[in-house]
């Protein structure tokens, strides 16, 4: 056994840059679903426990508040030269894939109708088994509508992480020249620790954002996420080895 451990022909096999890129971008499309399971899941127990009375009108207050954000407060941005614009394609094109296109929509058309006291057959026994669902569903298909109307929102917005960050790395290579002359001590431990809560922060902001469930304006989201960010991008860069 401790030859095979020792043996130099072992070779340890790692990523590559490819294998990498394709890991992340499926973790990120799993925390997307994840949030976007979360939040119909929420909703439908809002209908049950926290506000029965609204039903379905929730989640479609929810939805034109949610555009109403875009209309007042999102007249520029980097990614396009309409973001409210932008998001409504992104939020329609969502709605026609998952629902238009997978006859979905269709199906609850045919249905939905209250079969003729004479009709027998296989619609009248899905009717009796959609009838009582009937709001459950209408609200996921406005949740999935709010949720890609906010990660359009989100898509905007993320060149502000990217400023913050370079604001902060800035910062903190200043930090550190200032550590390195001056003699300051390092601590390692506050720089992996600084490294590896970046990334979370990132993820977390989308996640939360997504599966709120109710209606936040997104400054009060992606703002406090940045600033949390970039202040991991500066205490990691100050606290950077001082000699390479």
């Amino acid at each position: 056994m401790a030859e095979a451990l020792t043996d130099p022909r072992r070779r340890v096999v790692q990523q590559g840059l490819i294998s990498k890129t394709l890991t992340a971008a499926a973790k990120a499309v799993q925390w997307v679903l994840f949030s976007l399971v979360f939040s119909i899941i929420i909703e439908w127990a809002g209908m049950v426990f926290w506000w029965p009375e609204e039903g379905i009108e929730h989640s479609r207050a929810m939805l034109d508040k949610e555009i109403s954000y875009l209309d007042t407060d999102f007249r520029r941005s980097v990614v396009t030269s309409d973001p409210a614009q932008f998001a409504k394609r992104f939020a329609d094109n969502t709605y026609h894939y998952l629902f238009e296109v997978t006859r979905f929509v269709a199906f609850i058309r045919w249905v939905s109708p209250i079969p003729a006291l004479s009709e027998q057959g296989l619609r009248v026994t899905l009717h009796n088994m959609y009838h009582p669902i009937a709001e459950f569903v209408i609200a996921m298909m406005q949740v999935t509508q709010v949720f890609s109307v906010r990660l359009a929102i989100l898509t905007l917005a993320m060149p502000i992480f990217l400023l913050f960050s370079l604001v902060a790395l800035v910062d903190g290579l200043v930090q550190r020249d200032l550590r390195r002359w001056g003699g300051g001590r390092e601590s390692s431990f506050v720089y992996h620790y600084a490294k590896k809560t970046a990334l979370p922060l990132v993820v977390i902001t989308w996640v939360v954002y997504l599966a709120l469930p109710f209606s936040l304006h997104p400054t009060f989201i992606v703002l406090p996420f940045a600033a949390l960010f970039a202040l991991t991008v500066a205490v990691t860069a100050s606290t950077f080895k001082k000699y390479l």
